[in-house]
This record gives C-alpha cells, structure tokens and sequence, in this order.
C-alpha cells in the first residue's frame, strides 16, 4: 500500500471518528437533531433506548422524563433542556418498599406539589397479592431519590387482575386526583380506566373509586390502558393507550369528560395515533405544552420488532394540533420537524 493511500485512509478515519462523535447525543444514540447543520430541527424517536411508558413532568428550568424500568433500575429518570436531547437514565427510585419484589416496575408517574415536593405514583410487584399493584413515594427534587415508606400498596384491587398505570392529575380548581386501570385482562376480565380523589398531599384517597371507561371498541381489543387527563380550552380530555402492548393494533385513543368522575364519552375518531411505515404501536402517552404548542410523547417499536428489548420501545415526540375541539396527532412522523 502507498504512502498516499496510508494518509488518505487515515483521514478517512479521523473524519468518520469526528462525525461519530457530532452524532452522539444524551440520550446515548444518535443525536435526534434531523441534520447536524440545522439544530432547529430533530428526528423521532428522541429516545432510541427501550424506555417504555413514557411521562415527562416540568420542573425548575428543565424537563423529567420518568418510564418502566429498563437497564436494571426501578424507575428510570432522564432530564433534557428541550424535550429532543434526553440524558442518560438514573434511578429515581433506587429502592422498593418492604411490600413489593424488584422486576417488574412499570409506569411511574410524577407531579410536583410544592418547590421542594414532588410526588411518584409507580406500578410495582406486590408480594402478598402476586399482583401488580400502585404505590407511592416522595422526593425533594423532580429526579428524586424518591422514598416510599408504606407498609402496603396504595392501591391493588387484586380480585380484578391487580391496579396499573397510575396518573396525577391537579385540576384548575386546586383539586388533586388519581387515574389507573385494573390489569383485568391479566386474569381474563374487564379493563376500567378509575378516578378517585386525592387528599392536598397526595398521600391518600378520598371517597370512593369511580369507574370511567373500559374496552368497548374493536380497535380497542380486550383492553385499554395508561390513562391521563388533560384540559385544553376548559375541556377535561381522557387519554388512553388500547390493545395488546407488544402487537402493532396498540394505539392512541381519547374521551371527552364532565368532569374528573366523569361521564366521559369516547371520540368517534379513535384511534388518534396508530402504527404505519415508521412505527409500530404507539401509545401509552403523556402530554406537555411548551411555548402554547402542545407535544404528546409516547413509546412506539421499530415497525417489525414488536415486543423486542433491544431497541425495544423508544420514545417519539409529535405536536398536536387542536381542530374544533379534536386533539390531531401528527405522527408518528420520521422526517425532520422543527424543536419544540
């Protein structure tokens, strides 16, 4: 081999270091930016790791993304400045209350109820029920450590396939409350979306359980899940995820209700997000607003790696658009669309 061959093979290779380095991102994969001279602009997934379930919470000057444990930690907790570039994970809960076994840690989400108080409702093992059940822990800042010092679940309707996918929700009027499902169909019954009332600190229920909505639409299969609420323009809008998890039938669909106890009535155009040729099964979301653009984030596979670990369920971001009172995902999207 030539000496001129020698250098140019070498330059070749330092260029390629170099441009490996540019693609290196938070979030430990490629950079999410859709080309590495416009950083106004970002490609889905945001997240190419497994990180299922996703919720982002804002608080102080960044944003918390919380999802179901991967990598050997419980609860997974990344941070970003933008909602693009995402950390690498930590453990926000890095130990589990007496009650519960480790492996099975799914869906936490947070909210912040004070400067110096943040709350995490979490889905974990419950070993006297061998059910899935929800607790709760408490932190001083967003990324935790969150402690929980329950000698029991919070909630775990055992007698209905267990209690997952718990959410926190302030309404505008000051008051707090708690979504979840009953996992029905891991014991071949009912799935219900309920809402109960939380007291100002969020450590216990108030009243009684009410039930919201559960699968009653083909799309839907034989259950729905991972609720939360949002209100936009005064309407209190019920999200949910359906269908079988790891299946590319998993999508997005919505309800609009009268209140936090409903009556809640399904949107006739569900699914609102559904697979095509860039993902697969989408769902299982949370919603932000940033600068009055609202974003859903939620997970999705590879379309043809359904229930795979590795890359697992990566984490998308898309805006919504607001038409006559239809929240309007546009995605899943793989083509360059400018930052939040």
């Amino acid at each position: 081999m030539s000496a001129g061959h020698t250098r140019l093979r070498g330059a070749a290779a330092v260029l390629a270091a170099a441009l490996l380095v540019a693609g290196c991102g938070e979030n430990g994969a490629d950079d999410p930016t859709s080309t590495r001279s416009d950083p106004s602009m970002f490609t889905n997934p945001v997240v190419r790791a497994d990180a299922p379930d996703p919720q982002v919470m804002r608080a102080g000057d960044a944003w918390w993304l919380f999802h179901t444990n991967s990598g050997g930690r419980n609860v997974p907790v990344r941070r970003s400045a933008d909602l693009v570039a995402w950390s690498e994970a930590e453990d926000a809960l890095p130990e589990l209350p007496g009650w519960a076994d480790p492996g099975k840690t799914w869906a936490p989400e947070a909210i912040q109820l004070a400067p110096d108080r943040f709350l995490l409702y979490y889905t974990v093992a419950g070993r006297d029920s061998g059910r899935q059940c929800v607790g709760r822990a408490v932190a001083s800042s967003p990324q935790g450590p969150y402690r929980d010092d329950s000698t029991e679940p919070f909630i775990c309707q055992a007698e209905l396939g267990g209690a997952i996918d718990a959410s926190p929700f302030r309404d505008t009027d000051g008051s707090l409350w708690l979504l979840w499902k009953n996992d029905g169909n891991a014991i071949g019954v009912d799935t219900w979306l309920w809402s109960q009332r939380l007291s100002d600190d969020g450590l216990k229920l108030i009243g009684e359980p009410t039930k919201l909505l559960k699968q009653t639409e083909p799309w839907e299969g034989t259950l729905i899940e991972g609720p939360f609420f949002h209100r936009h323009d005064g309407r209190l809008y019920l999200f949910f995820a359906a269908n079988a998890y790891d299946r590319a039938t998993y999508a997005e669909g919505y309800a609009v209700c009268e209140s936090p106890t409903g009556p809640c009535v399904k949107a006739a155009e569900n699914p609102i997000l559904k697979t095509n040729q860039v993902a697969s099964g989408p769902g299982h979301a949370s919603m932000v607003v940033k600068d009055g653009r609202t974003w859903l984030v939620y997970h999705a596979w590879p379309p043809g790696q359904e229930g795979s670990t590795d890359p697992g369920r990566q984490v998308w971001l898309d805006e919504v658009s607001w038409e006559n009172g239809k929240p309007v995902v546009k995605g899943p999207t793989a083509t360059p669309q400018p930052r939040p």
